[in-house]
């Protein structure tokens, strides 16, 4: 069990990225006030762990429903989750989310960016929707699912912590700092996209067999 939050944990740390999306929120939310950021940053957080928590419970039986094969699904996450890790470790993904961030910043008003772009697509995005529906998917039974929405929880409460401390974070770390925490993170990512593959097409070829 402690395998498998380790496991889940790093998972989507990595593919959420708290760290990487704390210079953005701290960007997005330029002019409005402590309390108007702190609101934003806890509604955020809720909703992409409701949307995660949704299809972590529900992701399965919809894939059933649309006749996709579980093993299809983990080698396409993979495949995926190994396309965010080059953005990662190339810098690509930042350099996307500062462009989304200027474009809502080019508007004179405090706009409300907990749903879009916060919660979606940067915290609940296609790579960790995919991932806690590979990781349910993967580990059958109550108890290690409620350890998967364990490390899900932890993970996005420390993501609700960067936000909240986007900008002393940011000062503490610079720029520099968080383009070797994001290149670190990305090489780790394809590592566990590479296994994500690798489990999806043995499952395949032992299936046939």
């Amino acid at each position: 069990m402690i395998d498998l939050f380790i496991s889940a944990f790093v998972t989507l740390f990595v593919v959420i990225d708290p760290p990487g999306c704390a210079p953005i929120y701290a960007s997005l939310t330029t002019g409005a006030s402590a309390v108007q950021r702190r609101s934003m940053a806890i509604r955020a957080t809720l909703i992409a762990g409701f949307i995660l928590i949704f299809f972590a419970m529900f992701g399965e039986a919809l894939l059933s429903f649309l006749h996709i094969d579980l093993d299809s699904f983990r080698i396409a996450g993979g495949v995926m989750l190994f396309i965010i890790a080059i953005d990662m470790v190339f810098e690509k993904r930042t350099e996307r989310r500062e462009q989304r961030a200027e474009k809502l910043m080019a508007t004179p008003e405090v706009e409300d960016v907990s749903v879009f772009p916060m919660a979606m697509p940067m915290l609940a995005g296609p790579g960790s929707i995919a991932s806690v529906m590979l990781l349910v998917s993967q580990n059958s039974g109550l108890d290690r699912a409620l350890v998967i929405f364990g490390a899900l929880l932890l993970v996005l409460l420390l993501t609700l912590a960067a936000l909240l401390l986007a900008g002393p974070f940011m000062r503490l770390i610079g720029n520099k700092g968080e383009a070797v925490i994001t290149r670190l993170l990305g090489v780790l990512l394809a590592a566990l996209a590479a296994q994500f593959v690798i489990d999806g097409l043995k499952a395949s070829f032992s299936s046939l067999a």
